[in-house]
């Protein structure tokens, strides 16, 4: 392989419009060292962005045609969202507001990348706002909760874009992204910001920015990256990289948002998700996808975990 294409396999690459594909990056800024000696070379494909990539059944895009619509119900809201011609707002910037979106269909893809247009901002000064968006792909929808407005002790994923810092020892700097796994034994501790069950994370200044803001998800083979664009370069900046995910068909895609005493907009703009074409073995074929439990291969079991957790508090 030539120079090149070598970086280009490995490099974080240029974000294409409309083009779903990212290049296999290393791991994440803040990923563990744990997840540094699992991590190994593997090569993620890039897709080759035609339209038949894109899956509408399972994507928001303007005009906003089926959300909460009977003719076309792809899309349910609940909550203080507001539907706009520009934007999905899930949350005004006034205290104590809790909204989601929902994908109406579940996704029955093995390997999918989602791409999310969002825009977090508000009057709130520096630590005076909050409290985030989280993304879900998770058994159950439409459930309100105290997890940035969706519910606790959820089976699936989440990808939590957090503002506030809750935990003042924290060494984190926020805006902050992390990410979570369950299989409904785990609950998020909002109190420390999710330490105890974040599989890994990054810093990212996302909020107030005045330009757009992206956010990639994908998950193929067990691999779980998390990409982001907020420097309005056009560029895939490595977030999250882990391996060993494992996560069943059939799940819905949502996104939420909550406030407290302090807030913020948060707006969802679009949700892309495409299919990736990927090769599985027949064993993998044969496999009832939809019977697997959320999980990652290299933690002990989450409920031996949280009892540990518990007994050192």
């Amino acid at each position: 392989m030539a120079a090149e294409g070598w970086i280009w396999r490995w490099g974080w690459g240029r974000r294409c419009l409309g083009r779903p594909g990212l290049p296999g990056p290393g791991p994440g800024p803040t990923t563990p060292l744990f997840l540094l000696l699992l991590l190994g070379p593997v090569v993620a494909d890039i897709t080759d962005g035609n339209s038949e990539h894109l899956k509408r059944e399972h994507s928001l895009i303007k005009p906003y045609q089926g959300v909460g619509s009977s003719s076309m119900p792809l899309w349910d809201f609940q909550g203080s969202t507001i539907l706009t011609s520009q934007y999905v707002r899930l949350t005004p910037d006034e205290r104590s507001k809790e909204g989601s979106i929902w994908n109406h269909q579940p996704c029955f893809l093995k390997d999918w990348e989602m791409h999310v247009h969002f825009k977090v901002h508000g009057t709130g000064k520096k630590n005076l706002h909050g409290d985030g968006i989280a993304l879900w792909y998770t058994r159950d929808r439409l459930v309100p909760g105290p997890v940035f407005g969706s519910k606790d002790n959820f089976h699936g994923l989440a990808i939590f874009l957090d503002t506030y810092p809750n935990d003042e020892t924290t060494e984190r700097v926020f805006p902050y992204i992390s990410v979570m796994v369950n299989n409904g034994s785990l609950s998020y501790d909002h109190s420390k910001d999710g330490r105890w069950t974040e599989l890994a994370g990054c810093t990212a200044d996302f909020r107030n920015r005045d330009h757009d803001t992206f956010l990639a998800v994908r998950y193929s083979r067990g691999r779980l990256t998390v990409m982001t664009d907020l420097e309005d370069k056009n560029e895939w900046k490595n977030c999250i990289d882990i391996t060993g995910v494992r996560l069943p068909t059939g799940y819905y895609f949502g996104a939420s948002a909550g406030t407290g005493d302090l807030s913020d907009n948060h707006d969802i703009i679009s949700m892309k998700l495409f299919q990736l074409m990927v090769e599985h073995t027949p064993d993998e074929e044969n496999i009832d996808w939809t019977k697997i439990e959320p999980s990652v291969n290299f933690l002990k079991s989450p409920k031996v975990t949280q009892r540990e957790r518990e007994a050192e508090t």
